[in-house]
């Protein structure tokens, strides 16, 4: 997939996503490996994000897994397309049960889910399972079977083994902890938030109309308010989001009054907002 580390920093940023060298360097081991690759940091740092540029810049097609509490197998991997079977045995009224279940459990009513279609794709796949914390812990050992030998049984049509590896990306914002079993199985990457000559690099490359001291100003406010104690920190994305706001506001310059009436555009809760307010200071940025 790729040939070295820079390979990757210059590939990923032709996508628009500038890697840090770590991250780089991550990436290009898991791809030559062929390992799992966990990403683990906070919400709104671009864990999702690398998926999709790998997958962007590899040419590969994109299966993602999204988890939340509750999904299962038959949400991760497969199920039968009960409906479809049901109108087969109707229609086939006068068979035996043995001829109709050799018809039913076919491919034809198989339905694949993203774990079962990444592993069965024979063209370069990237699998994202994204947010791995929010699902069950019983969810945990499902991944553990698929990851580690990349291969899936379906009890009706036998053992699935991938020909073509996929590219395994896993997110966590660290709601819980992931089981030892899975980390060992996987490359760790953690993407913290970035320093700030990387940050206004990043604010100046998806907001390119926005002026050079504008994107400084804005990176070292939200650096400031990162400092806080808040319930929630301002992510890159919401950085993004702030500076083009302050194009749409005609704004050429960060005072008091526009920084306090757009706050919450950065901050998502009012007991933050109302924080930053009374603490930042604009002077001593």
């Amino acid at each position: 997939m790729f040939t070295s580390v820079d390979d990757v920093s210059a590939r990923l940023a032709e996508t628009g996503y500038l890697a840090s060298p770590a991250v780089a360097t991550t990436v290009f081991l898991a791809a030559r490996l062929g390992k799992p690759l966990l990403v683990e940091g906070p919400a709104g740092v671009g864990k999702t994000e690398l998926a999709k540029a790998v997958a962007e810049v590899t040419d590969a097609r994109l299966v993602r897994l999204q988890c939340y509490e509750g999904v299962d197998e038959s949400r991760a991997l497969y199920e039968w397309n009960h409906a479809k079977q049901l109108l087969r045995i109707s229609a086939g009224r006068g068979e035996s049960w043995d001829e109709a279940r050799t018809d039913i459990f076919s491919e034809e009513f198989l339905l694949p889910r993203p774990l079962l279609t990444a592993i069965r794709g024979e063209d370069p796949t990237v699998l994202l399972i994204d947010e791995t914390d929010k699902a069950d812990v019983e969810m945990e050992g499902l991944l553990l079977e698929v990851l580690s030998d990349f291969q899936v049984t379906v009890p009706e049509l036998g053992t699935v083994t991938a020909t073509q590896r996929p590219f395994v990306v896993l997110t966590s914002n660290a709601g819980r902890e992931l089981s030892e079993a899975l980390r060992r199985r996987c490359l760790f990457l953690h993407i913290g938030f970035p320093e700030e000559e990387l940050e206004r690099r990043i604010v100046r490359l998806k907001v390119p109309e926005i002026g050079e001291a504008l994107a400084e100003s804005v990176v070292r406010v939200v650096g400031a308010l990162r400092a806080m104690d808040l319930r929630k920190a301002p992510s890159v994305a919401e950085t993004i989001d702030w500076a083009r706001t302050l194009l749409a506001l005609g704004v050429g310059t960060l005072d008091e009054a526009v920084v306090r009436d757009s706050l919450g555009v950065i901050l998502k809760h009012q007991d933050d907002i109302l924080k930053a307010a009374a603490k930042l200071d604009l002077d001593h940025l």
